[in-house]
């Protein structure tokens, strides 16, 4: 027999915790059932509040560990087991056994024990809400609800795969931009903080007249080599009042619209606040959530908070009876395209059929929108530097030209 130690609830809801000697986990399980308590956690040899308390201090946060490529892999093993004819317990076991970090490995096996023992997968998962986002955990728990949970798996691995590829193509396609402006950066920072006060001594001691520009050029320079302490405290100062209002429900719907306002960015982000919309509304409805709570799921993950109120405006609307079309065409938020699909979809009553053309539409159209933007970025990005150093240049040419017109 082996003591294990456990944390559970009675009817009225109150905390219990205690020990008992059973056999196996299972077993512990069900005796702890039998007491008429509710067992929120179950461990061997320690008490449970104690077992919690060592774990939140060795793994302090599961989110920065499982991304979401890590998270992609997890979900497509599973759905190929699945549908292979495993039961879902056996398929999170064997999941267990290929976990590749210690911190996979523990939060499959945390949800294994908790399916083993009875517990939903769905709600298994929300026990890790850092890992398995509302859209996870509502998809299973609509695949449980219908018996179709490998189904569920297999639309989340393409959604999946979708978040993972649009992500690897941003930052494919920002590399290049990055090391240019890294390149011309230093460049700057080298020739005001080196070259320039070696020709500031010279000019100095000539005593000649200096230009305005030499003079502005010589006055920058000065300021970052003898305060650049005071500066760079004011830069991260400035940074950190910036994030900190961006982190306010004001600032984060000032900052969003004025996203949503520039001319090269705010089309991409409009597009792929699109894209996300449709593909996650499209397989929301397509695993059996009902379409007001499909709205409330898609307006917690959408990133802009401009268009993530325009959401929740619509399923208000939902709520009062008007369709999906009406409404979000009075938003404002969606391009026309997507608004007509959406109206074309709801008529035809294929809405989730034609949201994932949609969403494969703009897809589309965000990966040549980011094309479009990497190549307007560098020109820009190279006519900028140019015309920095061309200024220092000019500055130091205009200056060594004065210089010669002096009569000694």
């Amino acid at each position: 027999m082996t003591v294990y130690s456990y944390k559970a609830t009675d009817k009225s809801g109150k905390f219990i915790e205690g020990d008992i000697d059973a056999p196996d986990y299972q077993a512990a399980i069900e005796h702890i059932r039998q007491l008429n308590y509710f067992p929120v956690k179950v461990a061997e040899g320690k008490s449970a509040s104690k077992i919690s308390a060592g774990m939140k201090l060795s793994l302090p946060s599961f989110g920065s560990a499982v991304s979401t490529k890590d998270l992609m892999t997890i979900t497509q093993q599973l759905a190929t087991l699945v549908d292979s004819g495993l039961t879902l317990d056996d398929g999170l076991s064997t999941l267990v056994k290929l976990a590749e970090t210690e911190k996979i490995r523990f939060i499959l096996s945390d949800i294994r024990k908790r399916v083993h023992a009875g517990t939903s997968f769905a709600d298994a998962l929300a026990e890790h809400p850092d890992v398995f986002s509302k859209l996870y955990i509502n998809m299973v728990r609509a695949g449980e609800a219908g018996g179709m949970v490998g189904e569920a798996l297999s639309r989340l691995e393409i959604f999946l795969e979708k978040s993972v590829t649009l992500k690897s193509n941003i930052q494919s396609a920002m590399i290049y931009p990055a090391i240019l402006f890294m390149v011309g950066a230093s460049a700057v920072v080298i020739l005001i903080t080196f070259v320039v006060p070696q020709f500031a001594k010279l000019f100095e001691d000539m005593g000649a007249a200096l230009p305005l520009p030499t003079q502005i050029l010589m006055a920058a320079s000065s300021l970052i080599i003898n305060y650049w302490p005071a500066l760079f405290l004011a830069l991260l100062a400035g940074t950190g009042a910036f994030k900190f209002y961006t982190k306010t429900n004001k600032g984060r719907l000032w900052w969003d619209g004025l996203l949503l306002k520039l001319p090269l960015f705010g089309p991409l982000i409009r597009k792929i606040e699109v894209s996300r919309f449709s593909l996650t509304m499209a397989t929301l409805l397509k695993s059996g959530v009902p379409v007001l709570q499909a709205m409330g799921i898609v307006q917690s993950i959408l990133i802009n908070r401009v268009v993530s109120d325009a959401i929740g405006k619509l399923r208000q609307a939902l709520k009062r009876g008007k369709g999906l079309s009406g409404p979000l065409q009075e938003a404002g938020i969606f391009p026309p395209m997507a608004v007509q699909m959406i109206t074309v979809g709801e008529a035809s009553g294929s809405l989730d059929n034609m949201l994932t053309r949609v969403s494969h539409t703009y897809d589309k159209e965000v990966e040549q929108a980011i094309k479009q933007l990497i190549s307007m970025i560098e020109p820009i990005m190279i006519l900028f530097i140019a015309l920095v150093i061309g200024f220092i240049v000019i500055s130091m040419l205009l200056a060594i030209i004065g210089a010669n017109d002096i009569v000694f």
